[in-house]
């Protein structure tokens, strides 16, 4: 990279800036002196500062638009400021603070990160992605806004999404920024409001589909491939009927993943053999009921399949074990309106519409909601799971936190202190009867940035199923006694770095074993992956 010519550049690019932390000699050498203030002040001190102006904000969405224009200014700072913080930080970079800012996109917009791509764009796409500055890029989170979190179509403005995740991958997993690109695919919107909001960034105009929106997709694969080779290309958001068949189609061509099946069932369970150590249960032994048969759920249950097949039964058997409730009713093969993603897990049984007969019919040792629809567990739900289980484990995983099919609170209160919960966003700690319990945050960012480390680092060729179940193990084996004593079936969500270390050296051990990576295994596996993670850390300039 050229150094900049003058002073002014040094703190307009974020990659470079250190702002008050240019020492004296820097100042001189590099013509800053006078363009920041006299005083300088350490990394550590300015972190102190941000922190002190971020939690002044009167709304999280306030304290998110604060923490995009320090990405925008210093890099580094930023991600001082989110790693030692995660806890804290979290919730507002990503969900479910990220629903808000997408939905509010356009009246937000400060400056734009990431790659924007239209069908206005065929023909040239590979010479818009050599418009981004940066040429070695390793991961690419794209969407087509059409499925963001639970709030539905949100076009262009689903860029928070891309944006956040590669955000994730840095602090949770140490992937250096300038490898990360954001991309989003605009290809239209239905949301009727955006299609009359005069502040909305992307094409007013219908959603393409068939055929022009599959040339489109194509061409963008396409050109990753020449411009970025060595890229792992991540699809996110992407509506049910889009997101199945597209990774169905590039996943044994391309380095891919969908998050939102793949990386959601890992996670999901993860948790679900954390939670089973309290009940006592074997995975195998039991029935698993969701509510929701979309992308999450089905990518739960293709993961709960992978595990049962690890621990003896046979995929039929272990498909039999997973039973689904979508919104027409219970999952069934004498049902002819399924989509194809379901069919695998239609099972012989006689037709129910109603959740709580589908409880107490199937018996289930957990049961996962994925709908998008708050209160969906009410209470005759969770009663009902407790008459079944001593420990009835209730994972309520839809984001944001007010798409949750109940809350903690209600989850523990109904169910008399017995329920093993979780969420997708994050619960505070409730009381109950005098005692605390810490709700479980199935939260995606356990898995993906641990999984993207691993695959970029042996440079796999493909991402598999195996990767992500060898990744949920990992996972689960980081929950202590003292987290399932409270309750708590994943661990701290601030030794996440650690655990992707773990995580990504589990999928480097995997691929190897598949015969996916391309470069040569290292001695020390661990000791690799944690020598090549991110730090953020000021260069030096003289």
């Amino acid at each position: 990279m050229n150094q900049p010519k003058s002073g002014m550049q040094y703190l307009l690019d974020p990659a470079l800036n250190k702002g008050t932390a240019f020492t004296e000699k820097e100042r001189d050498a590099l013509g800053l002196r006078g363009l920041v203030p006299p005083r300088g002040f350490t990394l550590q001190e300015q972190e102190h500062r941000i922190l002190a102006n971020f939690r002044g904000k009167c709304s999280d969405l306030e304290r998110y638009i604060y923490l995009m224009g320090l990405q925008d200014r210093n890099t580094t700072l930023f991600y001082q400021v989110v790693i030692n913080n995660l806890d804290e930080m979290m919730p507002i970079i990503y969900t479910p603070t990220v629903g808000e800012a997408c939905q509010k996109y356009g009246a937000i917009f400060r400056r734009p990160r990431g790659l924007f791509l239209t069908r206005n764009d065929r023909g040239r796409i590979a010479q818009v992605l050599r418009n981004w500055p940066a040429a070695n890029v390793r991961v690419i989170v794209v969407t087509d806004g059409e499925r963001i979190l639970g709030l539905g179509d949100l076009g262009a403005a689903g860029m928070g999404i891309p944006v956040g995740k590669l955000s994730l991958y840095t602090a949770c997993a140490g992937i250096h920024p300038a490898h990360c690109l954001p991309i989003t695919i605009d290809v239209g919107t239905n949301n009727e409001t955006f299609l009359e909001d005069p502040l909305y960034i992307g094409l007013q105009e219908k959603r393409l589909r068939g055929e022009p929106y599959d040339d489109l997709i194509e061409e963008f694969v396409q050109a990753v491939q020449e411009v970025f080779p060595n890229c792992l290309l991540q699809f996110e958001d992407f509506a049910n009927h889009n997101a199945f068949r597209l990774l169905q189609k590039y996943r044994d061509r391309i380095c891919t993943f969908n998050d939102d099946i793949q990386g959601t069932g890992a996670v999901a369970l993860a948790g679900l053999y954390a939670a089973l150590r309290l009940t006592g249960d074997k995975i195998t032994d039991r029935n698993v009921l969701f509510l929701g048969a979309g992308e999450a759920g089905i990518g739960i249950g293709d993961t709960i399949v992978a595990a049962m097949e690890h621990e003896g039964l046979s995929r039929d058997k272990a498909r039999k074990r997973c039973w689904f409730m979508d919104s027409k009713g219970l999952v069934i093969k004498s049902r002819t309106d399924l989509a194809e993603h379901k069919i695998a897990y239609a099972h012989d049984h006689e037709p129910i519409v109603d959740f709580v007969e589908a409880v107490r019919k199937i018996k289930p040792v957990a049961i996962i909601g994925v709908t998008g629809h708050p209160g969906a567990f009410g209470q005759s739900i969770v009663e009902a799971m407790t008459e079944i289980n001593e420990r009835p484990i209730i994972f309520a995983l839809s984001n944001p936190t007010a798409n949750a099919e109940c809350t903690a609170e209600e989850a523990y209160r109904w169910s008399k202190g017995k329920a093993v919960f979780a969420s997708g966003s994050p619960f505070k700690p409730v009381e109950y009867e005098g005692k605390t319990y810490v709700p479980g945050q199935g939260n995606n960012a356990y898995i993906f940035p641990g999984v993207g480390l691993g695959v970029t680092l042996c440079g796999a060729r493909h991402v598999t199923d195996v990767m992500f179940f060898a990744a949920a193990r990992a996972l689960a084996g980081e929950v202590k006694e003292s987290d399932l004593t409270q309750g708590r079936i994943y661990p701290p969500l601030q030794s996440v770095r650690r655990i992707s270390v773990g995580i990504a050296t589990a999928v480097i051990e995997m691929a190897h074993e598949e015969g996916l990576a391309t470069k040569e295994k290292p001695e020390n596996v661990r000791a690799f992956v944690e020598a090549e993670m991110y730090q953020p850390e000021y260069r030096e300039y003289l």
